[in-house]
């Protein structure tokens, strides 16, 4: 561990920094002169598999939008009789579109939490705007996550999307973000509450990614934040290829698996028995899938576990002790049975002080919109990047 302790600028919701923003000039959009009769700020978990926007006026504290919406576009295919799709719409989205997969081709925007898709993002963004301002009359500024350490072309590309939906965006990291948004800011000073953007750190598995970011009461820096392109969807794969293996054409869809996974899958020892039931060719069939289900939440812990021990080791030893302490792990991943006590254990048996890991717990699908919304109720005027000016 390093012994060396470094001055680092202490930040607050209240003091989200310069750089957090993009530093790029700012982009204008014919549509700039339109007026706009309020201003809405919007904080957007762009997610891989799942989004979540939560919304508000600015200047109050009140929140107007809550939703979280599957990050899916379906386009409605053609020759689909009248009447089929509600309101003969051509695109669908979230779970519009998946109830409506077999008149529509789902074009998922991001892959491994960067956008793929540039187009059915846009179509997307638009979407998410429409929840917060169905009036189209509003200015929307969004803090938007993105993915730890993700690269100058990530971020805009996001801006690209962006452009002429957005008025006004801000970019930065969701660990941090998901940090802001666990808080509670209520508890904040009091006794034996241990604030998690003091001295945390966090691990966010999404679909996409998996990121894991030390939170210290400053910005997190490149060297506070690792980012492993290995998450919910890599798990799937994993799921998908063995269940291919064992049970050859099984036609399982790679929607069906991830319900398999999210329903019984878990990390640590073999459970066995653990029968799933699934319908094959109109059948029901019970399959054995005690083994295939360990061996791809536990390729999760492969990854994981190293970055963990290498962030635990950049930090200083002055802050390791409480660090230790307040380990929360967060995202869709947070919901694999065991996955707390597992790296709580492989901590223990590699010899660090009383580590604690737990989960952030069930509103897991909020804390990194909440965290951006609070972000945009604290940033400064010049920390937006001017999408619309």
């Amino acid at each position: 561990m390093s012994t060396a302790t470094v001055d680092k600028p202490i930040i607050t919701a209240a003091h989200i920094p310069t750089n957090a923003a993009a530093t790029s000039a700012p982009v204008r959009s014919p549509n700039s002169t339109t007026p706009k009769t309020k201003t809405i700020l919007l904080g957007f978990d762009l997610g891989t598999n799942k989004s979540c926007v939560l919304a508000g006026a600015a200047g109050t504290a009140d929140i107007t939008v809550s939703k979280v919406v599957p990050s899916v576009v379906g386009y409605v295919k053609d020759g689909i009789v009248d009447g089929i799709v509600a309101g003969n719409r051509t695109i669908l989205f979230g779970d519009d579109a998946l109830t409506n997969m077999l008149h529509v081709k789902l074009v998922a925007p991001l892959q491994q939490g960067v956008i793929q898709h540039p187009d059915a993002a846009r179509d997307f963004l638009k979407h998410i705007r429409s929840l917060a301002d169905p009036s189209g009359q509003a200015e929307i500024r969004a803090v938007v996550g993105m993915p730890a350490n993700a690269d100058e072309k990530a971020r805009d590309d996001i801006r690209r999307c962006a452009y002429g939906i957005f008025d006004r965006i801000l970019l930065i990291p969701e660990p941090f973000l998901a940090a802001l948004g666990y808080r509670d800011d209520s508890r904040v000073g009091q006794s034996g509450y241990i604030d998690p953007v003091v001295n945390a750190l966090f691990i966010d598995i999404g679909g996409g990614t998996s990121d894991l970011c030390l939170v210290q009461g400053y910005f997190p820096t490149r060297e506070d934040q690792i980012s492993i392109p290995f998450a919910g969807d890599a798990i799937d794969g994993l799921l998908s290829d063995e269940l291919d293996r064992i049970y050859p054409n099984n036609g399982l869809s790679r929607i069906k698996v991830r319900e398999i996974k999210e329903a019984h899958g878990y990390v640590g020892p073999s459970r066995k028995p653990l029968e799933v039931k699934v319908i094959m060719g109109g059948k029901a069939r019970s399959l054995e899938l005690g083994d295939v289900l360990a061996q791809s939440g536990n390729a999760l812990i492969d990854k994981i576990y190293p970055a963990l021990t290498t962030l635990i080791q950049r930090a200083s030893s002055d802050s390791v002790v409480t660090l230790l302490q307040n380990i929360i792990v967060t995202g869709g991943g947070s919901q694999i049975r065991g996955i707390d006590t597992l790296l709580q254990k492989k901590l223990t048996d590699d010899g660090y002080e009383t580590p604690k890991v737990r989960l952030a717990g069930q509103d897991y699908k909020r804390y990194v919109a909440l965290g951006a919304l609070k972000a945009a109720r604290a940033a400064r005027e010049n920390q937006w990047q001017v999408l619309l000016g």
